[in-house]
């Protein structure tokens, strides 16, 4: 299949998945994850229909975004504190705002810029030690330090949970993302908005639709497998 079908197989999918949720398949952004492949490949998928693309190395991105001008981009890796006033300059929003210490620097940042930076805390569903995101149990209080930041606007939550052996065995991971996502917004903190909830990959995004995704990244499915990346 070329671009333009894998577009629409996924895009097909996702609306699919939506309408037996009974969610509008509007409600769901693709973030086409085009992390290792070049820019040639980016303009192909947005000659297809794709608008929204998403990098999880900031220098990669810094290579290859002028390639690929007049797009959306979204961060979605693990993001550096050096890295944060470049990742700023180049993406709409972070999805991956994991500690204290980069919320303080991305706050700064915006503030700099009268301008506050759109992000997405990180939730570590599944207690991973090697993975970062903030515990469950600890969001609200996270939460808390984050409410009325001029610099910073939190946007929703973002999980990357273990892997399994199953599509569907992701389906209590996502539902649990989901509900942490109702409770934080009751608590109607100033500049915590928690509308959009970043979950889905290649191999479970329906999954993730049906349990309330309103954003999916989607790599391996548009693009194809991942490519070494010069460095």
């Amino acid at each position: 299949m070329d671009a333009k079908d894998r577009l629409r197989v996924v895009e097909g999918r996702i609306a699919a998945a939506a309408e037996r949720a009974g969610r509008d398949p509007a409600t769901v952004q693709l973030v086409a994850v085009s992390k290792t492949h070049p820019a040639g490949s980016v303009r192909e998928l947005s000659a297809a229909g794709a608008a929204l693309f998403g990098e999880s190395r900031v220098q990669e991105a810094a290579d290859k975004i002028p390639g690929a001008p007049g797009l959306r981009w979204h961060f979605i890796g693990r993001l550096q504190r050096n890295k944060a006033r470049k990742a700023v300059q180049l993406f709409e929003l972070i999805h991956s705002v994991d500690s204290l210490r980069l919320a303080n620097t991305l706050t700064r940042l915006g503030e700099e810029r009268a301008e506050a930076v759109e992000v997405l805390v990180e939730v570590k569903i599944g207690g991973e030690t090697s993975k970062g995101g903030v515990r469950p149990a600890d969001l609200e209080a996270f939460l808390r330090q984050l409410q009325g930041r001029s610099g910073l606007r939190v946007c929703g939550l973002m999980t990357i949970p273990p892997p399994v052996r199953s599509a569907e065995d992701q389906r209590p991971a996502f539902r649990r993302l989901a509900t942490l996502a109702q409770e934080m917004r009751k608590l109607e903190l100033e500049g915590v908005l928690i509308n959009e909830l970043s979950m889905g990959m290649s191999s479970d995004y329906e999954i993730a639709v049906e349990e309330g995704a309103t954003l999916v990244r989607v790599g391996t499915a548009l693009f194809g497998p991942r490519r070494p990346w010069p460095r």
